[in-house]
């Protein structure tokens, strides 16, 4: 079970962010931070397997679900070694990075979110799924009238799509994900993977819609 202790050490980290400090708390950071979500990630196995059998949740410590805390610093002016916020993410099969179809959980101090679709799909994956849209816009209505979406989308209608399309907005977007919004003592409650998995539920007819868009199963 997830206890406040991940978010005390998420805030320490963020006050001391840099490698000595670090290895001197390794064996905390273990235990109030890997140790938990692995176990929050082993525990969530069996309850995506019921959503979707493509969908790979791995609990392994390194290489598995969970995000590296390690910030890869080559292009970026922040030089702080390592991340303040937990993120797992529960990918598609098919998937070799953050671009394919996936669940996603995020912790960190004062932002806490989880949900599904996917994020920042490039070439012809984004073609692909705003076609899908075009082509199946009551589908597309059915899987997302309730879902809150987010992401980034293009001023103008995309290349090859008509402006007037009455579905425009969404044929704009640059990612088809919707998260839902959480605290802190929802992460430490003893229901959060429950809650968790409610939401992939809700969420779970976008993903299908965006896997089929992108001729994947779900």
């Amino acid at each position: 079970m997830i206890t406040p202790a991940l978010f005390e050490f998420l805030r320490d980290l963020e006050q001391n962010n840099d490698r000595e400090w670090f290895k001197a708390q390794k064996t905390r950071y273990e235990a109030e931070v890997v140790d938990p979500v692995t176990e929050f990630i082993e525990n969530m196995a069996p309850r995506v397997a019921k959503i979707s059998a493509h969908i790979i949740v791995d609990p392994r410590p390194n290489g598995g679900s969970r995000f590296r805390i390690y910030r890869d610093t080559r292009f970026s002016k922040d030089k702080s070694p390592y991340k303040t916020q937990v993120g797992c993410q529960f990918r598609h099969e098919a998937g070799k990075d953050a671009h394919a179809p996936g669940f996603y959980v995020h912790l960190s101090p004062g932002e806490v979110f989880f949900g599904g679709g996917v994020w920042g799909p490039q070439g012809e994956a984004l073609r692909n799924i705003r076609q899908h849209i075009v082509d199946k816009p009551d589908e597309w209505k059915k899987a997302t009238g309730k879902l809150d979406l987010r992401g980034d989308q293009l001023v103008r209608a995309p290349k090859g799509f008509d402006p007037e399309h009455p579905l425009i907005d969404d044929l704009r977007r640059k990612s088809f994900f919707s998260f839902q919004d959480a605290d802190e003592d929802a992460v430490t409650a003893k229901d959060f993977e429950k809650t968790v998995e409610k939401q992939f539920k809700k969420v779970a007819p976008l993903m299908s819609f965006v896997a089929s868009g992108m001729g994947l199963p779900f």
